[in-house]
Order: structure tokens, then sequence, then C-alpha cells
């Protein structure tokens, strides 16, 4: 029986072995090699907290039912998932030794409780005694006493006291790890030219005799451990609750998930092991992981910096837009033409510039905008403020469901409420994920109307590290668009979305894309059958919408030359039947791939879009989504010379094959890295 799709779980497993591929990689520079095993490790987490307990939920359904939402049966890929992330922490294991021994050639040391010299262990001494001790909080664990509540993202220390003149009687106890408070990492005072550091959890395990002071006991043995709980929360459906407040009840409810992962080290005490397992109620069935003595990994994307001080590469430093001159009004210079903005590449600031410089323009009448993640010290919520302490009207379409970011959304709708700027919170099970902005002025009693339309979250952090597009534009057509998108939102109670198949430049979902997208896909059909030049290239983060594919494969069975740019989930495969075999590559190097770009030949003429919308279900069917069509020539060959950069990877490409097995692409052409040639792209643009 021929394979159809392989599951989106197990590809997404594939995606992040491309980020441990990353910190495998030797040329990649150390202190990046330490924060991809971070990334590696919060990744885990997180697929770990949403979905295996999704695919353990979907256990409880009829296997012949849920299977078709998953490729394969649950209970088949949670058992691939166990084995597949065993393989995955010996290969994270072996990679941290042998940097650690990279450290070593720096002289950047991670100390542990047993291997500090004695100045080391009084400088540590004092730091628990003036810092952590306050915020340790020791719990003594009965055989006969419930479990008490384990946060899923903290790390804990599983202790067993033991004294030395009574055999075989052991208590235990647990610590989390206060990491939270007060930093995972201490710098331990120079003695000379090494840097040693040493892990909160060490610094614990060195204080257990004073910790335990009161009980007698003089034999201890500690190690770490972490769970990973189920993170999704239902809503209910009392029409009376208002959705924040039904948000802030999840957010508790979240407490009280289940455990889906239970990591510990290998050389933990059995008996003390066995407790635990038998406490937090696990089986055989779920994720029971042995991993090496450190855990919660995650916080070593903020790696102290502590290596040699490099000049950040001409290849990664920020471009100013080539049609940005210093001291220009913005709003001027995109009422005449479009800009594209190609983040991080080009700088974040001008989206920032063109807010307030509106904020403080006393045509601008009105400012509306999309907001999913938003930074913690948001300079656009700032913009925003001020647009509306001058006077404008400032409405913001806040998305309280946005994953992991409910308490941080509640917490901007309270501050933007408290300006009399009005929140909308979007429609009933449909998340507002759209990237959109439109502003509004009046001059001589006509209106006037600009904005931007991004394929990523309006984040002047995230935009540092994301590769995302962002298109300005004041076209007439684009911002009728972008009012009835907001008019939607506006209006949420009648939940009227088919207003938006109406859109003339906009693909919004969950009205229209997909019908215009299958619209696309069919006219290349028709070239290809013809005998004429048929080719489709899309760039998203993940594919795995089930119709999608398909299309896709009817398009491969009628000759159309398929070029896809995919950096995690990738559920098609080839298939004997295809004229033209579907060529996909994905992408994982400094900074993290983000946009999602569409193009189709369309008889030479191009049609270019792009996007917030990935090619997966959730995406196209319950969430609002817009991709703008790129109409400016220049811009859409810019866009197109991008894609071919891409294409052209043959430094950090992987090919994405039947068998995930992330294998670099490899020719006789030269070397490129797609990240620095768009660099010199757009570089070259600007000093041309």
């Amino acid at each position: 029986m021929t394979t159809l799709f392989n599951p989106r779980d197990i590809t997404w497993l594939a995606f992040n072995e491309r980020v441990l591929q990353e910190a495998m990689d030797t040329t990649v520079p150390l202190p990046l090699r330490i924060k991809f095993l971070g990334i590696f490790s919060n990744n885990l987490d997180e697929f770990f907290r949403v979905r295996v307990a999704g695919l353990k939920r979907a256990m409880d359904f009829k296997e012949k039912y849920i299977t078709g939402s998953f490729f394969a049966p649950p209970s088949k890929i949670l058992n691939e998932i166990n084995e597949l992330v065993i393989i995955h922490q010996k290969n994270f294991d072996k990679t941290w030794k042998e940097i650690q021994k990279e450290m070593a050639l720096e002289s950047v040391y991670i100390k542990t409780s047993k291997t500090l010299n004695d100045y080391q262990k009084k400088e540590v001494f004092q730091y628990f005694d003036e810092v952590v001790e306050s915020n340790t909080i020791p719990i003594l664990l009965h055989e006969n006493f419930p479990m008490p509540y384990l946060r899923d993202k903290s790390l804990y220390l599983g202790v067993v006291m033991r004294k030395k003149n009574v055999q075989y009687h052991s208590h235990y106890a647990i610590i989390e790890v206060p990491s939270r408070f007060v930093g995972r990492f201490f710098l331990i005072p120079n003695e000379g030219e090494e840097k040693n550091i040493i892990l909160l959890e060490e610094i614990i395990k060195l204080n257990l005799p004073h910790i335990f002071s009161y009980f007698g006991y003089d034999e201890f043995h500690a190690h770490a451990f972490k769970i990973t709980k189920d993170a999704e929360f239902d809503l209910d459906n009392d029409i009376n609750t208002p959705l924040a407040t039904k948000i802030e009840k999840g957010i508790k409810n979240r407490r009280k998930g289940k455990p889906t992962r239970f990591v510990f080290d290998k050389d933990m005490d059995n008996a003390l092991l066995e407790f635990l397992i038998r406490k937090l109620n696990l089986s055989k069935k779920d994720s029971i992981i042995p991993g090496g003595k450190i855990h919660n990994f995650k916080h070593f994307m903020d790696f102290p910096n502590v290596f040699p001080q490099n000049n950040t590469p001409k290849e990664r430093q920020q471009i100013a837009h080539p049609e940005i001159q210093q001291g220009e009004r913005i709003s001027e210079i995109i009422l005449k033409k479009d800009l594209l903005f190609t983040f991080p590449y080009h700088q974040f600031n001008p989206i920032i510039d063109l807010l307030r410089e509106s904020a403080m323009d006393p045509n601008v009448k009105s400012i509306q905008l999309t907001a999913y993640r938003l930074a913690n010290n948001s300079k656009i919520i700032n913009s925003l403020i001020g647009a509306a302490r001058n006077g404008k009207e400032v409405i913001v379409m806040l998305e309280l469901r946005a994953r992991f970011d409910e308490e941080s959304n509640l917490h901007w709708k309270e501050v933007l409420e408290t300006e009399g700027i009005k929140v909308l919170i979007g429609i009933p099970n449909k998340k507002i994920h759209a990237k959109l902005c439109i502003i509004k002025k009046r001059i001589n009693n006509k209106t006037i109307q600009y904005g931007f339309v991004s394929t990523g979250n309006f984040n002047e952090k995230t935009a540092k590290v994301y590769v995302d597009h962002l298109l300005m534009t004041s076209d007439r057509e684009i911002m009728a668009d972008i009012n009835k998108v907001f008019n939607v939102l506006k209006h949420p109670i009648n939940n009227n979305l088919s207003s938006l198949k109406t859109c003339k430049n906009l693909l919004t979902c969950p009205e229209n894309m997909r019908q215009k997208l299958h619209h696309f896909i069919d006219k290349e059909i028709e070239e290809a059958k013809a005998g004429r030049k048929a080719e489709i290239i899309i760039k998203v983060n993940s594919m795995s919408d089930k119709d999608m594919i398909e299309k896709l494969y009817q398009a491969a069975k009628a000759g159309v030359e398929i070029k896809l740019i995919v950096r995690g989930i990738y559920c098609a495969i080839n298939q004997k039947k295809f004229l033209k075999k579907i060529q996909a590559i994905s992408i994982v190097d400094e900074y993290l791939e983000h946009a999602r770009v569409y193009y189709f030949y369309h008889k030479g003429s191009e049609e270019i879009y792009i996007s917030s919308a990935d090619w997966m279900t959730r995406n196209l069917d319950f969430r609002i989504e817009a991709a703008v069509k790129i109409k400016d020539k220049l811009l859409k060959k810019q866009i197109v010379e991008l894609l071919q950069i891409q294409l052209s990877d043959n430094v950090k490409a992987r090919i994405l094959d039947k068998n995930m097995r992330n294998i670099y692409v490899e020719n006789s052409e030269k070397k490129s890295r797609s990240q620095i040639e768009t660099f010199h792209y757009l570089n070259n643009k600007t000093t041309n």
C-alpha cells in the first residue's frame, strides 16, 4: 500500500532534529550551538504540552474516525514519538558533551557541586545565603500523602536523605529550582583567566546538608527531573461569560493538566524514581524519558555571554530600507509607492516610526491594528497609546487566545483599555491571526488611507530573529479589503464572514483563501496539460492540510513544476504517478524562517502573495488570516529573486523526503548559504 502522507507530529520531530543538527554542526559558532540546544529543548517542551497531549486525548475516540485527522493511528504515532525522542536525547547528550570540551578550549567551564575548589565553594555558599536560600522551599514526600502540585515549566530536584547508621531507610523530598526568581546561572567570580559557571540546581545540591540540617541526615543524593503537562484548555460555552474571564479560568485550569512526559536524570535513585512515577500516576503508555544531569535546557537560550567578544558579522547587521531617507515622513513615501520590508535584514524601526508619526499627525483620525504576540515592552503599544492620548481613535484587535501568550495579552488588554483604546477580542471559535494595520487621515474633506500587511507579528523583539515580509502600501483596493476585515472584527456578534468573499486583493481565511488557491493551482494544471510552462513555489512554516496537499498532488501528476520551502511540519510524499517530482527543502539557520509566500507562474503574469497563513487546516478553516497580493513589478521581481536564493541554498537546506532523513542539499554549484546571500542581495539594493 502506497503511503500518501507523513503524520504531522513525526514530521515536526524531524524539524526539531534539524534544530539539533545546527547544535551538532562544528562550523556554527559555539554560543549559537548552545543556543540551538536551548531552542531544541524549548521546542520539545511545547510539543509535549500541546501535540502529545492532543494525541493522548485522541486515543479516547474511535481509532478509525480519528486516524484520518492524524494520517496514522494516534497510538502508533505515540510509540514512534517515544522512540524518536530517546534517539534525539542521546544525540543531544553527546552534543552537549562535545560542546563542553570546546568550551574548555575557551577557558569556560560548567562546574558541579563536586568539582568546586575551596575558593569557589566559599563564593557559592555566600551566593546561596544572600540570594538563593530565601527562594528555596523543600517539600517532604510521604507515601500516605498526595503528591504536591508540580509546575510543568519548572525544574525539580528529587532528594534522597539517609542516616549512615540506619540501613535500608530513606526519606524523600523535592525542591523546585527557583530559576524564575534568581536565574539559572551563577558566574563564579574570577580567580584567573577561567570563566566558571555553576547551575542553580548544583548550588542547591551543595547546600542540602544546610537545608535539611534539622533532621540529622548525613547522606544526600539529588537528581533533576521535570514533568510536562497537557497545556490545552477548553473555553466553556456560557455566552454570558466574557471571553477574558474564560481565558483567565482556562489559565488556572492548566495547573490541573495531566502529565504527558516525565524526564529524569538516568542516575536517579531507583526507589525514588518508582515513588515519583507512582505518585504522578504515570504508566508505560506515558513518555518516561531518562536523560542527562541537566534538564530544562531552554534556559541555555540565554547562556551567559562569557565567550571572547567578536564583532557582529557584517551579514548579521541590519540594513536601512533604501527608499527611506532620514528625516522623511514615511506616510508621504507610501502614498507614492509600495514598500517591501524583509526582516530581520531590514530595520524594524520604520514600522514604529510610521505609528509614532501618525500619532502626532493632526490629520490622522484613526489607527486600527491586529495584535497576536507582542514584545514585553512593546514600542508598538506605546505608539498606539501616544495616538490615543493625542485624540485619535485607536482600535486594536488583541487575540487573547494566542497560545502561551494569554496572560501577556490579558495584561495588554487592561493597559490599552485604561488609555481609552478600544480593544476587540475576536470572533467565537476563530483565532485572529491576520497581520493588518490601517491608518486613516482626513485632508480637505478627503479620506486618505495607508497601512501595512505582514507575514509575522508586529513584535520588534522577534523582528530581529524571525525572517518575515511586510508590505507598506496605500493601494486603494488593498485598503478597502483591510477595512472589510476590520468591519467583521468590530461586529463579532453578527459573525458575518461572508463579506470577506468580496475581497479582491486579500485572500482571507476562512472565506476565500482555500478556494482561490485551488483556482490558481487549477490554472497551472491547465497550462501543464497544454504543454506550456507551469510553476508553483510555496514557502510556509508548515504544510499539513490534506486537501491542499492533494491539490498539489494533482498538479504534480499533471506535470506542474512545484518547489516548496517548508521550515517545519511537512506531510506530503512524492508518488510514482507524478510526472514531475515535488522539490521540497527546509532551511534552518541562525534566523527563524517565518515568512509565507505563494507564487504561481500564471502564464507569465506571476500571481504572488505574502501571507500570515500556513497550509494547515487550523489556519485555512479556523482562523482569520490574510494574504496580500503583491502588485508592484519591482517588488514582485524582488520576491521571486529572494525565493530563488533560498531554492539555491546548498549549505543550510535539507531535503524533505519520504523518510525525513534531513539530508543536506549537496551539488556541484558554488556554496550558497541563503541567509547570507539574502543579506548581500538586499544590502546591494541599499548601496546601489
